[in-house]
């Protein structure tokens, strides 16, 4: 199929890179030529674990091409596929429409023939109607179809969860539609199930997991809180509940809170949604608090830990969100590190590939350590903000003998808490005995 992705961000340039890797020629469109002109020479705007590789691979060999005009690559298209940002509101918090309606404005005088427009992006209920309305006005003769196409890429194995999903939801209004879709996924038709939904229904989807997954995260964030005032450990516990099919193991890791470019983003606009509609929603409300209120009780314990000390250094390990990408998109480490600056903090900080991302947030706030090991230099304490498997690795003796006081506060339980202790070190995870 000849397929037009806009956008090309996280989800956007995975997707299309994966479509191409399948086989679909796929033109990949951004409004910033820069940025195009970066990928049609081999630079990804951000990192993501074998997306370089693959996307190299592709634009070799004809499958994948970037431009900043839609004309042509729409007007070719089988299938368009909207993947533009919906930040959140800096008031209201709901998900800001503006550059999913310019885009569907702007494609629809280049429609031709039958065409189906699906959303990736993460859209709240009603936007495919939208969608539809926009497009009809500018083109009332196109003749065409608009389907939900929700992503549920974890960044960091973004192209891992491509080629392996635990299922595609098409939300399709029309069997015509579904049957693009189908033979989009042809590839999948025998690895995984392919739900096909109302598109309401598909967009729906998209925010009711993304808020349950946090919902979990924070439970076993609370959890853990309550191991460690109980004597108990946070992963046998974790093991216990998650041997249950009904509960699953994924998203028991305790930590800082979440964070990232969807879950804080997509549970406010799922709470600002039932509020639009007048439903009560709760759980959500209170997680999203709850939340908030994790980091700073993260940046407290950091602060005690320092307490008395004379003008105490404080290392941190890892800025991203997570392992596996440079995301700092409401990371916890970087709201932690906000609330540490508050109280006049000195603070080297080190992460191996989101450092140049974080400078934009942090500016010249921090000291900025060329190495995990120069970080820790004079230190009184380190923390472990985000679980990069070098720090798994790393050589206790050589962080030992750099540092001033021997304290870790590992808030990823990256470390072997025995060996941490038999080196001499003060230590405290998270929700450990």
């Amino acid at each position: 199929m000849k397929i037009a992705v806009i956008g090309t961000g996280y989800v956007g340039l995975t997707t299309g890179v994966g479509l191409a890797e399948i086989g679909h020629k796929v033109v990949c469109i951004d409004r910033e030529e820069s940025k195009i002109n970066k990928l049609k020479n081999g630079q990804l705007p951000f990192f993501e674990q074998n997306l370089e590789e693959l996307c190299g691979k592709n634009s070799k060999n004809g499958r994948i091409a970037f431009d900043s005009d839609m004309k042509e690559a729409v007007g070719n298209a089988d299938l368009i596929i909207i993947a533009v940002g919906t930040p959140p509101h800096p008031i209201t918090k709901e998900a800001d429409m503006k550059y999913i309606h310019a885009a569907a404005t702007e494609l629809a005088d280049f429609l031709q023939g039958y065409t189906v427009v699906a959303t990736k992006s993460t859209v709240p209920v009603g936007t495919g109607d939208d969608i539809e309305t926009l497009i009809k006005k500018k083109n009332p003769k196109a003749d065409f179809d608009v389907v939900s196409l929700p992503e549920f890429l974890r960044e960091g194995f973004a192209v891992h969860d491509f080629f392996h999903p635990d299922r595609i939801i098409v939300g399709a209004n029309s069997e015509r539609a579904f049957n693009v879709i189908k033979n989009l996924y042809s590839y999948f038709a025998d690895k995984t199930k392919i739900l096909h939904v109302q598109r309401r229904s598909a967009e729906t989807i998209k925010y009711a997991a993304n808020a349950f997954l946090a919902m979990k995260i924070h439970y076993v964030n609370e959890l853990a809180d309550f191991c460690e005032k109980t004597d108990v450990d946070i992963f046998e516990v974790a093991q216990g509940i998650g041997a249950d099919t009904r509960i699953g193991d994924k998203f028991l890791q305790p930590g800082p809170g979440y964070g990232g470019s969807c879950f804080p983003k997509d549970t406010l606009a799922m709470a600002y949604m039932a509020r639009q509609n007048n439903v009560e929603m709760g759980l959500i409300n209170t997680v999203i608090q709850g939340n908030n209120k994790r980091k700073k009780d993260m940046a407290e314990r950091i602060l005690l830990s320092v307490k008395g000390i004379e003008n105490p250094k404080i290392a941190v390990w890892g800025l991203a969100f997570k392992a596996g990408t440079d995301d700092c998109r409401e990371s916890p480490a970087i709201d932690i590190l906000a609330q540490l600056l508050e109280n006049k903090a000195n603070i080297c900080v080190y992460d191996p590939k989101a450092m140049e991302k974080a400078k934009i947030l942090l500016g010249n706030k921090v000291s900025f350590a060329e190495n995990m090991y120069t970080a820790v230099q004079g230190a009184d304490v380190l923390v472990i903000l985000t679980e990069w498997q070098e720090f798994k690795e790393t050589d206790l003796e050589k962080v030992a003998g750099a540092m001033r006081t021997k304290t870790i506060l590992d808030f990823r339980n990256c470390l072997d808490k025995e060996k941490v202790k038999a080196g001499g070190f003060a230590y405290r995870g998270i929700g450990r005995k």
